[in-house]
């Protein structure tokens, strides 16, 4: 049984910060003024893409060097 918990969170983190960043790219830019003009949505979707990213590859990875 070799279940690696990196894919659902490595997806799941992936997703949400796609939606987030997207958000951030497309959304009303009104929302910045409250944030004094740095897009929120934007930063912190991109963290958690790259973070989703890394924990995805890290499970692919992982994957590869266990056969």
């Amino acid at each position: 049984m070799s279940f690696d918990l990196r894919y659902p969170v490595g997806m799941m983190f992936s997703l949400f910060g796609a939606l987030m960043a997207g958000y951030g790219l497309f959304g009303d830019s009104k929302l910045n003024e409250r944030s004094l003009g740095i897009n929120i949505n934007l930063w912190w979707g991109c963290v958690l893409l790259i973070f989703g990213l890394v924990m995805y590859t890290l499970a692919v990875l992982g994957k590869k060097n266990s056969k």
